[in-house]
């Protein structure tokens, strides 16, 4: 039996979706902060962190976004096969992008690419994107964004290694990385990290890594090692909050993986600030929603 979805539920889900990403941070990103600063020695750090966890109290309470820059809207949707959508779903999630840029509102954030042409909706070109995966047998169409942040996104990095350089040349290209970053993604930061398939996929892997729930690590093994070393080695940098010392540099360090050619490595980065933004929502066919993040 195949279940129907209303266009305008969809367009009214993706403004609600984010109005809620960019407003409430998700509790595993808080409890993190808060962790961070119970463990942090610097005491500017500790101000700092301080000064974050305020904010997100803030902008809850009054129901402004929790960072002014608002982000460009990114979207992964999953499409269970026995749910028809008689429309365009990116026409949907347009018409969702705009009503929350002036409903919210958003920062207009996002420009044509060449002459910088801003047309104040967040809508252009190809954005917002949106990334599709198909889910046999079910009956819902689940739809989560990213409200990515220019700071963080400019600190992004692929570097296309020798598979002779293994696992040693991994961890030593992200932490040459990290260094060169300093303070300019905002840390305390999730660094997420693509490794294998080509270098759009490792690029894509990377954005996935961010999205994994804080403390969650890889399933596999020697991949949740890499993980924890990885961690442990960021934090023993000395970036700390802002970029201004401490003990605190990475709330997370996730990895996802996939399968490469014999010839090749690819290694990609992708880094979200403190603000890590995103919001899930599933809609059914009754027209019953669910939002988590």
């Amino acid at each position: 039996m195949i279940y129907l979805i209303q266009q305008t539920k969809i367009e009214a889900s993706v403004a609600t979706l984010l109005r809620k990403a960019v407003i409430e941070l998700p509790k595993d990103v808080k409890v993190a902060l808060s962790d961070a600063y119970r463990k942090e020695t610097n005491q500017l750090a500790r101000l700092q962190l301080r000064a974050i966890m305020q904010n997100i109290e803030i902008a809850e309470k009054e129901c402004v976004p929790v960072c002014q820059d608002t982000g460009v809207p990114i979207f992964f949707v999953k499409y269970g096969t026995d749910v028809k959508v008689p429309f365009n779903i990116p026409r949907a999630i347009r018409r969702g992008v705009q009503k929350a840029t002036e409903a919210v509102p958003l920062r207009p954030n996002v420009v044509e690419p060449i002459n910088r042409h801003n047309p104040g909706t967040n809508v252009t070109y190809r954005m917002p994107y949106e990334y599709y995966e198909i889910l046999p047998k079910k009956r819902f169409l689940e739809i989560t964004v990213v409200p990515k942040g220019g700071g963080c996104e400019n600190m992004s990095a692929l570097g296309m290694l020798l598979p002779s350089e293994g696992q040693d040349g991994i961890v030593q290209f992200v932490l040459d990385k990290i260094v060169q970053f300093m303070g300019r993604p905002c840390p305390p930061y999730i660094v997420g990290v693509g490794i294998g398939g080509s270098s759009d996929i490792a690029m894509k892997l990377a954005k996935i890594a961010t999205l994994r729930r804080i403390g969650a690590r890889s399933r596999y093994r020697n991949i949740a090692k890499i993980e924890e070393k990885l961690l442990k080695s960021i934090n023993s940098l000395g970036i700390g909050t802002m970029g201004l010392g401490g003990n605190i540099t990475a709330l997370a360090v996730n990895l996802e993986c996939a399968g490469v050619h014999t010839a090749v490595l690819p290694v990609a980065i992708n880094i979200q600030c403190w603000a890590a933004r995103q919001c899930t929502v599933r809609i059914y066919e009754n027209g019953r929603q669910e939002y988590s993040n």
